[in-house]
């Protein structure tokens, strides 16, 4: 009797990796901040969750374009927390992932108008330019700067009447973004330097980058908190002072706590916002 012949199966993808090599917490935090934006702004359950969409799709596609494009340096480093270097996530599915997403940002950001929609694209564009270029020049901190800037104009230009943001609500937007740079890349630098990555947190070194992440940081709170119209309401105060606290607990603390830091206060600027919109 003839052997059976083998089945062959497609081959499968880890999700598990595919979802560590997106930067998930990262991803999360931007997508947040963006619907509190757009809930703030007023744009309803179904423009919130457009805004959330096209967001999510633009920073998993960032994401994974960040992983694919540093998996030499990432495997030279002996990196045990990137899927690619170690394996978890083939190369080949990233880069189609991170493709993928790209597409789906394009008509997801196009949906809420064309200039919401440019607006939201050319902050996508940016971090691309960071993966593949800026991340290694004096310029590092300019593309996180100028997408979280983008991010109120791609809500409010979405409105009835394409209104263009507060200065003082991209300003905190921008800084927030800078901020977030600085605090990223400090458990990183001393890999980076010596693999050739020369970002201007790598050129200033830890200490300084920890400093300047704390005081963009809390320099984004404190707009959010005196920018709108109206007198500043007492829990605006009190949050504005945990946010100073949590920023001189976690500022010099080792690994990702700077960066986990952050991510806290991003949460305090998402109630911020929501307090001081409904307001």
């Amino acid at each position: 009797m003839p052997a059976p012949s083998p089945v062959l199966s497609a081959p499968t993808v880890p999700v598990a990796g595919l979802l560590r090599a997106c930067h998930p917490l990262p991803a999360a935090a931007v997508t947040l901040f963006a619907a509190a934006l757009a809930a703030a702004a007023g744009r309803g359950p179904a423009g919130t969750a457009l805004t959330a969409g096209a967001v999510a799709a633009g920073q998993l596609s960032v994401g994974w374009c960040n992983d694919r494009v540093d998996l030499r340096r990432d495997r030279a480093a002996g990196r045990r927390d990137k899927p690619l270097a170690t394996g978890g996530a083939p190369a080949g599915a990233v880069t189609a992932a991170a493709l993928a997403a790209l597409a789906l940002c394009v008509p997801l950001s196009l949906a809420a108008g064309p200039a919401a929609g440019a607006a939201h694209l050319v902050g996508v564009a940016a971090a691309w330019a960071y993966n593949l270029r800026l991340k290694g020049t004096a310029a590092s901190w300019l593309p996180y700067a100028l997408a979280f800037g983008l991010l109120p104009a791609f809500v409010t230009l979405g409105l009835p009447g394409a209104p263009r943001p507060p200065l003082w609500l991209s300003g905190a937007a921008a800084l927030l973004g800078a901020g977030a740079h600085f605090a990223n890349v400090l458990p990183d630098i001393a890999d980076d330097l010596a693999a050739g990555v020369r970002g201007l947190p790598q050129r200033l070194g830890a200490r300084t980058s920890a400093a300047l992440a704390a005081l963009l940081v809390l320099g984004s709170a404190t707009l959010l908190l005196l920018g709108p119209p109206g007198p500043v309401p007492p829990h605006g105060w009190t949050l504005l002072a945990l946010t100073a606290v949590l920023l001189l607990a976690t500022g010099g603390a080792p690994g990702r706590i700077p960066f986990l830091g952050v991510m806290a206060v991003a949460a305090a600027d998402v109630l911020l916002l929501l307090a001081r919109g409904a307001g």
